[in-house]
């Protein structure tokens, strides 16, 4: 084997190791970026799903106190209309009470 022919061989050698080194690395990168990605993706995913839960939530809160108060400002209201008629004249008005005045609700 000639000195040519050695140095052919040695130079094929690095440049296909060299090759196959590459290859992996590149292996590894792409692997590793795709990795990266879905992750972030996943963790984008979880946090837009926390957020329309903690909106679904808020909602779903206002809707119970909607319910809860209702009967309470309802009774509140009736509350202030006695006193506040007592307070107009009570007796006088006697009759005035079961005639519907320009705010009460049918």
């Amino acid at each position: 084997m000639g000195r040519l022919e050695r140095r052919k061989d040695a130079a094929q050698e690095t440049v296909e190791s060299t090759a196959i080194r590459v290859g992996r690395i590149a292996t590894i990168i792409t692997t590793a970026v795709a990795d990266v990605a879905r992750e972030i993706g996943d963790a984008v995913s979880d946090a837009l799903e926390m957020r329309q839960a903690a909106k679904a939530a808020a909602a779903d809160e206002a809707r119970t106190e909607q319910r809860t108060s209702r009967p309470a400002a309802a009774e509140g209201a009736a509350a202030e209309d006695s006193v506040a008629g007592d307070a107009a004249g009570g007796a006088a008005d006697a009759g005035a009470a079961d005639e519907p005045g320009p705010g009460d609700r049918a």
